[in-house]
């Protein structure tokens, strides 16, 4: 009958028998669905329904009014599976799960997605489902742990008692200070007098570099001692790192412009530094000759300080140079000016053991005579010369002396070659 009333091939029936039609139609099919329904109904109890999410609001707005297990209870009443380590989520894996249940993305779930999607992406948890505290002891440790990572502490060394020979303030990792070595207070080396004798019988002759062209040989004594010793110590400022024979020919050259003290303060420095420019470092020793030469007019009244500690005032003077000025100009030997000749055969001859020109001139005041200390400079000096630079001369004169073996060996000593 409901197929006779739903057949296209009546088409005379008049609209009230159409509405009659389509209400029987539908009466029909719902009867069979129910039928089919009962049959299948024993099948479904082995299939799992799906899972609703029913969020309530309450329970995602406010995370941290609410407690871990008080959230997850009321998730699990909802039908929310239990199993998703919901705590444990990151933001994007969170995301998924929202995105695979089965609400609009209106509501709860858009708003859900709209926070999320605001988050940072530094964020390693889900901020809605905070992690529960770990116990007192863990959080303990890891606190520890982080304040040592940020602040760590400087371990102290430990308190050493004084002994009493010891003085407070110093370091027990330093290298104590170097004591000076004191005039007089060391052992000579065994057969100095018999080489220096010897060294003195070569220097008889004077006929090395420095006779001619050294502070001693080349000021101007004709002219006073104020301009003297001024002289000499304008040879002496000039003589550092370059050749006695350059020296002489630039004193030369200053002695015909007027080195004077007065005449060197009134000359423009770039004339100066022209009159001066084959020696070494020239640039340095206009600047140096131009403030001692000020120094010496405001200062010392036109004339040069009258001792080594009140020469090392001067700039572009040491040691070395105020100990020679101090002899030549003065007459006074207060210390032994030692040049890098001296440093170095000294050492050969196993005299000292140094590292530099000033340690050698402490050992050697502390067991040379000091009537000895106003030659040695010049004596010696002029010995290496020779026998570095007039290496024949310096043979044919071994051979002439009184210890012609003893000469050789000892030049053989410094390096020439016998």
């Amino acid at each position: 009958a409901v197929l006779t009333l739903n057949s296209p091939t009546s088409k005379r029936e008049t609209p009230a028998a159409n509405i009659s039609s389509s209400s029987s139609l539908r009466l029909g099919r719902t009867v069979v669905c129910l039928t089919l329904f009962r049959s299948v109904s024993p099948l479904l109890t082995f299939i799992k329904p799906p899972t609703r999410l029913s969020f309530n609001i309450p329970h995602i707005m406010t995370p941290f009014t609410r407690s871990s297990s008080t959230l997850q209870s009321s998730v699990e009443g909802d039908g929310i599976d239990v199993d998703a380590e919901w705590s444990s989520m990151t933001v994007v894996q969170l995301k998924a799960q929202l995105k695979e249940r089965g609400l609009p993305l209106s509501g709860v779930k858009s708003v859900l997605i709209e926070r999320l999607d605001s988050m940072t992406t530094t964020t390693t948890t889900s901020k809605y489902f905070a992690k529960q505290p770990s116990s007192p002891a863990d959080v303990a440790t890891k606190t520890k742990g982080k304040t040592a990572v940020k602040t760590p502490t400087k371990r102290k060394s430990p308190t050493k008692s004084k002994s009493p020979g010891k003085s407070p303030g110093k370091s027990p990792g330093r290298s104590p200070r170097r004591v000076r070595i004191e005039p007089g207070t060391l052992k000579p080396p065994a057969n100095w007098e018999k080489i220096y004798s010897l060294v003195e019988e070569l220097r008889a002759d004077r006929s090395a570099p420095v006779d001619t062209d050294g502070g001693e040989a080349l000021p101007e004594k004709h002219l006073g001692e104020v301009v003297y010793r001024f002289q000499v110590l304008t040879a002496l400022m000039l003589s550092s790192q370059t050749k006695d024979a350059v020296v002489g020919e630039t004193m030369r050259i200053l002695q015909g412009h007027g080195l004077t003290v007065e005449n060197i303060h009134q000359t423009d420095h770039e004339t100066l530094n022209g009159l001066i420019k084959k020696v070494g470092f020239h640039n340095n020793k206009t600047k140096y000759m131009k403030q001692s030469a000020e120094m010496i007019l405001t200062q010392y009244n036109g004339d040069i300080p009258p001792n080594a500690d009140e020469l090392m005032k001067l700039p572009g003077v040491g040691p070395k140079m105020a100990f020679i000025v101090e002899n030549i100009a003065f007459d006074t030997a207060s210390g032994i000016g030692v040049d890098t000749h001296m440093h170095r055969m000294f050492n050969d001859l196993k005299w000292v053991t140094s590292k530099t020109p000033e340690q050698t001139r402490e050992q050697l005041e502390g067991w040379l005579p000091r009537d000895k200390w106003a030659s040695i400079n010049y004596i010696w000096v002029g010995f290496g010369q020779e026998v570095q630079q007039q290496k024949e001369k310096m043979l044919k004169k071994c051979v002439a002396s009184s210890s012609p073996r003893e000469a050789l060996g000892l030049v053989k000593k410094l390096g020439l070659d016998v």
